[in-house]
């Protein structure tokens, strides 16, 4: 009996033991699967570049450096400082294709950027073209109230000087009338007292 709880204990360990490295042979499969199968896979289209580009003459003379998988974004996937490449870009850069493609899209993009700011552009001339329009307008508005202010000052001056004019016209009079009344004897105390 004792040997039969034995031989399950050990049992239960072998199978422990083997589903533990199970799991670790899992794990590793997939920390070290995905850059393994982008190495090979950039290593073999880098072999039938070469082999492809050493077979025609008509081909360009560049060959692209194979592109390594840029893991950076896998923060459990550390890949050696030699071997990272700066992206998948720099490969199709030279690629006539895709240069192309790549080519004729800046192209449209630069383009509609500068069809974007050309229609900023006309929208801010016209806004200033009508605040300018304004401006004139109620520069004018002003002008006009500005004449009329200097007319109505002209006109009030001109009173001024006439009622000035009239004054002293009046004070003339006024001790012109005084003098005769002093001398055929009035006087200005008896006057009020007559009152």
């Amino acid at each position: 009996m004792n040997q039969h709880h034995e031989k399950a204990g050990r049992r239960k360990a072998r199978v422990l033991k083997a589903a533990i490295w199970m799991m670790g042979l899992c794990l590793a499969g997939y920390i070290v699967g995905p850059p393994l199968y982008w190495h090979l896979s950039e290593g073999l289209a880098a072999f039938r570049r070469a082999s492809s580009s050493s077979s025609s003459s008509s081909s360009s003379s560049f060959s692209c450096p194979p592109c390594l998988c840029d893991c950076s974004s896998h923060p459990l996937l550390s890949i050696p400082e030699g071997l990272n490449n700066n992206s998948f870009t720099d490969c199709m850069k030279h690629d006539p294709e895709v240069s192309e493609e790549m080519e004729k899209s800046f192209t449209d993009l630069l383009s509609e950027e500068l069809k974007l700011r050309e229609a900023e552009a006309q929208e801010n001339q016209q806004r200033a073209d009508m605040a300018l329009l304004e401006a004139k307008k109620m520069a004018s508005q002003y002008q006009k109230e500005a004449d009329k202010c200097n007319s109505g000052m002209e006109t009030c001056e001109e009173a001024r000087e006439k009622a000035d004019a009239a004054l002293e016209e009046q004070k003339k009079v006024t001790a012109m009338w005084e003098l005769r009344a002093r001398q055929r004897g009035w006087n200005e105390g008896s006057t009020r007292s007559h009152v």
